[in-house]
């Protein structure tokens, strides 16, 4: 065969390929992740009945910050991660940086607290089952983060799962927050993170499973 022959035979019926691809997959993950958690969080766990009061807070909206800041750091992170030869950059210091602050806040909290008060502010009310409520409503989510990474070409599979956990993982937490009663820094700091970590740490083991190409 000859080279103009087969460069022919080659090229017919390629197709460009879609420019968008990568943000339209994305954005149908962290919509069905955010619409199913809070579809959940409606129908199983129920708002909760003063949220029109607590709405105008400014420590509402500090515990809506801390997982807003996550999904966006860790969104950033799995979009990279998505493509081969892309650096994550800033995206672990994007990550660190809202942690640092919600742990900072609960040591001030601690330590201006008495001390036989700190235990009880850190376990609030509902410590027990604050990170399984978060790995349920994390489902949705990971399945989409799972689908839309599937389709692209992430090379570095354990870490783009975790990124993608954890991208399910604090898109289930700001869909919480809409029914968690717990209003205190310290217990965010643990039991928000750790039912963050659950999906996070899910998501590096399943990554080289499930994301080879």
């Amino acid at each position: 065969m000859k080279t103009d022959d087969l460069i022919s035979m080659l090229a017919t019926g390629v197709t460009p390929v879609d420019r968008r691809m990568l943000a339209k997959r994305f954005c149908i993950a962290v919509l069905a992740g955010a619409a199913g958690a809070t579809l959940l969080v409606a129908t199983i766990l129920g708002v909760r009945h003063d949220l029109a009061q607590v709405a105008h807070t400014p420590i509402f909206w500090a515990k809506i910050a801390l997982p807003l800041a996550l999904m966006l750091a860790s969104l950033r992170m799995t979009v990279r991660l998505a493509r081969p030869g892309i650096t994550v950059r800033g995206s672990w210091l994007a990550i660190g940086v809202p942690v640092a602050i919600v742990w900072l806040g609960a040591l001030y909290v601690l330590a201006s607290a008495q001390p036989d008060e700190r235990l009880a502010i850190v376990l609030g009310k509902t410590w027990r089952v604050c990170p399984f409520n978060i790995t349920i409503l994390s489902i949705p989510g990971f399945v989409g983060v799972f689908w839309a990474l599937k389709g692209l070409s992430p090379t570095r599979l354990t870490l783009t799962g975790a990124a993608g956990g954890l991208l399910a993982g604090s898109t289930a937490t700001l869909a919480y927050c809409l029914h968690c009663p717990e209003m205190g820094v310290p217990f965010w700091g643990v039991w928000y993170l750790l039912g963050m970590m659950i999906p996070t740490i899910a998501g590096a083991i399943l990554g080289s499973r499930l994301l080879h190409w």
